[in-house]
């Protein structure tokens, strides 16, 4: 757990445009999740989130002009990314051979879910998952229960109130592309 001991701040900044990268940089929060970044801005990006204090993760399965196998995560530590987000447990177990950081992230859409998503965590030994869609605080009760790693409750959260419902839940931080969410003291 010694490699997710950063985390002090209970929002994430999840980033799809530059107009949200630069409220991020100047947020609270300790992590950026870049969910639309390519070959040619990823090295620029990650140099100005920590250059701002923060660690920047990559969500592997959204970049363009980055293999999803080997090189790509190679290419990617190599550029100082802190960690990934993936859904892929064969990148989870591939992103650990580059020191990297690993969010492996789960849709609950079911009860069948749940049980192969911890399947999952079992065999890829993600540093942190994040549960999607966050506003199912039964679900991250449940999950948060089964699994020994943090828990990121991400997707559809818009209010205060689901951030602290996923919070109260069991997550330890909630992630959010609702920039008026980054600055929340929870």
């Amino acid at each position: 757990m010694a490699k997710v001991d950063f985390i002090k701040n209970h929002i994430a900044a999840a980033i799809r445009t530059e107009k949200d990268f630069s409220k991020a940089l100047r947020s609270d929060v300790d992590m950026v999740f870049l969910l639309h970044v390519n070959i040619m801005n990823v090295s620029q990006c990650v140099k100005e989130i920590h250059s701002a204090g923060k660690k920047a993760f990559v969500h592997i399965d959204f970049t363009e002009g980055i293999g999803k196998d080997r090189y790509g995560l190679e290419y990617l530590a190599k550029q100082g990314v802190d960690g990934i987000c993936t859904t892929r447990t064969n990148l989870v177990r591939m992103a650990k051979e580059f020191n990297l950081i690993t969010v492996q992230r789960f849709f609950m859409i079911d009860s069948h879910s749940v049980g192969t998503s911890v399947d999952s965590i079992r065999m890829s030994k993600p540093d942190i998952v994040e549960i999607m869609p966050a506003i199912v605080t039964k679900k991250i009760k449940e999950f948060s229960s089964l699994v020994d790693v943090p828990v990121i409750a991400g997707g559809l959260v818009e209010t205060e109130d689901e951030v602290r419902a996923a919070l109260e839940a069991g997550a330890t931080v909630v992630s959010t592309g609702e920039t008026e969410l980054w600055t929340l003291k929870v």
